[in-house]
């Protein structure tokens, strides 16, 4: 039965894709209605505690579970994707809806087969399931030149760090013998190394951590219902997830942890600088994504994946949101250009909808978004001070961009000149996100903190009272300090050395230059060297067999004009000879015997000229005779006269 959570939104994609609906009423209600099955079906399949198992050989078997970190992403994979796709059905150009739809079904298909996976193969399944799907949807709208280019940048860029699960799945099965997870605890060094650092690989690629975040500012080629999937729920949420799945496993590999909150206190303070300084709206979203992801990482090296998980959930009500409302105010100004958009007043509802989710991305409390990222903080405490302040500050960076976003894109400004409104649809789906990030608010309860403590292996730290104070004085300093760059530069980040800085601080550039042209040029000498040294002996062995074939031809032309004429010459004396002895010998003869022929017709003409007339009346008279008789009444010799008649006739016919 747990297979059903994969297979009801794949077979149902299918089916959209398929059928060929194009009304917009008619692909909501199917899109959404199958997610809600889904949806309905998770949450049976978490309290019932499924599990699958389906055995292709006697060594590759899959297998399905629901442990507490799955359950919880196999219930919020369809509760986010219920919104984001009626947005999408009402949202999106009508060219090309139901494959997008379909496409959608699809990508949640495989994240929830991702999520239940329990062991290396199904993962892997479920994991490039994603992977393709992300591309394809990044590139949706490929008649645009960008959008082509952006789905395949963030394929390659996935794709690198995909090598980094191969490589753990191949350890795993290296050492043990088997794909599951559980005989992760049977593996020693350097296996179970080769397997930790392998999954911090891949799932740093997936969740756009540094080096890779620059894949996430090219997927905003997408439609912005893809967007708010990818960045919340799906895609970029495996990486964190992966971590946090994996984490009783890891957490003793030596060197692991740490790895983990470098990475992810990195990115977390490098995508918030970026964010600050970006004016185009869903890039500002996604140099968020990589940030928040990067608190997760820090929680999870920490020792507290628990942290990581509430912190995901919270991030993926309110990320998807923030998205959709970008989607909102860039359909109205036509851009994505913060500069261009302040539609506060033109557009109220939207921006009260949103506020829930920028203050619950600032960390500002009582939003569940606070709870959670305090959590982070207090994981981080646990780790190392230095840690802690670096935390702090990327709530701050955090508080910061999320001001400037909502003054700039749906602030009460007098700078509004868009046109449209958003459709009931539309608002309904901000309204539902907006309503999950409300009910978060509850985690502030001492009970939540116990009912996730008590979840085997989600252990969550306890947070501090000075740590609460110091965090949430950076907040309100952020906050104040994003508030004033919206006012006071609304054009942050469009010409100069922000707009470069704005571009993940130059890592695209050093990138190109680090490792694309590199390659590029090592490719390029590698295809000269195929070409003049590896191609050089078969283009050498070519040549020769050509001169060679020259020189036969050549050879043989001459060989048979030689004989041809030599041949022609033997021909020609044995003609002359055969003229002489044969035809002239021939004509003579043919002279006699037609000289002889001659003297013979003339009698032959005597008898035929002479004879004819004669015979014919000797027959006429005898005719004449017979005729008398007939008078006679003798009948056989009328018969007899008929006869003779027919064949006289017959005769004179054949002679002339």
């Amino acid at each position: 039965m747990i297979w059903l959570l994969p297979l009801l939104p794949a077979l149902g994609g299918l089916v959209v894709f398929l059928s060929g609906i194009r009304a917009r009423p008619v692909l909501a209600a199917s899109a959404c209605g199958l997610t809600a099955v889904t949806l309905l079906s998770a949450a049976l399949a978490a309290a019932g505690g499924w599990s699958g198992r389906v055995e292709w050989s006697e060594a590759l078997i899959l297998t399905a579970a629901l442990p507490p970190a799955s359950a919880v992403m196999a219930v919020l994979v369809p509760t986010i994707a219920l919104p984001v796709l009626l947005f999408a059905a009402y949202h999106e150009e009508k060219q090309g809806l139901s494959r997008l739809m379909a496409l959608l079904l699809l990508f949640v298909a495989g994240m929830e087969l991702l999520v239940v996976a329990a062991d290396f193969l199904t993962l892997l399944i479920g994991w490039e399931i994603v992977g393709a799907c992300s591309w394809a949807l990044i590139g949706h709208e490929w008649r645009e030149r960008q959008a082509p280019s952006g789905g395949r940048y963030a394929f390659v860029a996935t794709q690198l760090g995909d090598l980094g699960l191969f490589l753990a799945a191949m350890s795993v099965y290296a050492a043990v013998g088997s794909f599951s997870f559980d005989s992760i605890a049977l593996m020693r060094s350097p296996h179970v190394e080769i397997l930790a650092f392998g999954v911090l690989l891949a799932a740093s690629a997936k969740s756009g951590q540094v080096p890779f975040s620059p894949w996430l500012f090219r997927a905003m080629q997408g439609p912005t219902s893809v967007s708010a999937l990818l960045h919340a729920a799906t895609m970029v949420a495996a990486g964190a997830f992966l971590l946090v799945r994996l984490h009783p496993y890891l957490a003793e590999v030596p060197g692991f942890g740490a790895a983990a909150i470098g990475i992810g206190l990195v990115t977390a303070l490098c995508g918030g600088i970026v964010a600050v300084l970006q004016l185009h709206a869903k890039k500002l979203l996604a140099a968020s994504t990589s940030a928040q992801y990067g608190l997760m990482f820090v929680a999870v090296g920490a020792g507290y994946p628990g942290a990581a998980l509430a912190h995901l959930v919270a991030h993926a009500g309110f990320k998807a949101l923030l998205f959709l409302s970008a989607g909102v105010a860039g359909k109205r100004a036509h851009s994505y250009l913060l500069q261009l958009m302040g539609f506060g007043r033109a557009l109220p509802l939207a921006a009260a909808l949103t506020a829930t989710g920028t203050l619950a991305l600032a960390g500002v409390p009582p939003l569940g978004g606070a709870w959670t990222k305090e959590l982070v903080v207090a994981a981080a405490e646990h780790a190392s001070l230095w840690a802690a302040a670096g935390t702090m500050l990327a709530g701050a960076l955090s508080a910061a961009y999320a001001a400037r976003f909502q003054m700039l894109a749906l602030g009460a400004t007098a700078r509004s000149r868009g046109s449209g409104l958003p459709s009931r649809a539309e608002l309904a789906a901000l309204g539902l996100l907006s309503a999950f990030t409300l009910v978060l608010c509850l985690l502030w309860l001492p009970e939540a903190r116990s009912v996730l403590s008590a979840l085997p292996g989600m252990k969550v730290p306890q947070i501090r009272p000075a740590g609460l104070t110091a965090s949430l004085i950076l907040v309100a300093i952020g906050l104040f300090a994003g508030a004033g760059l919206g006012r006071q530069w609304p054009s942050l980040g469009m010409t100069g050395p922000a707009a470069r800085q704005s571009n993940w601080l130059g890592l695209p550039a050093l990138i190109e230059a680090a490792i694309v042209r590199p390659f590029n040029g090592l490719a390029q000498a590698a295809a000269r060297f195929d070409d003049t040294a590896i191609d050089a002996g078969p283009r050498g062995i070519a040549r020769a067999a050509g001169l060679a074939s020259n020189g036969l031809r050549r050879a043989d032309g001459w060989a048979i004009e030689s004989a041809v004429r030599h041949s022609a010459a033997h021909l020609s004396a044995w003609l002359a000879y055969a003229d002489e002895r044969i035809v002239d010998r021939c004509v003579g003869l043919l002279a006699a015997a037609t000289g002889e022929i001659c003297r013979a017709g003339d009698g032959i003409g005597e008898f035929l000229t002479d004879g004819l007339p004669e015979g014919t009346a000797q027959l006429v008279g005898l005719g004449g005779e017979d005729a008398r008789r007939l008078q006679s009444g003798l009948s056989h010799h009328y018969y007899t006269l008929m006869a003779a008649g027919t064949l006289v006739t017959v005769l004179l016919l054949l002679m002339v």
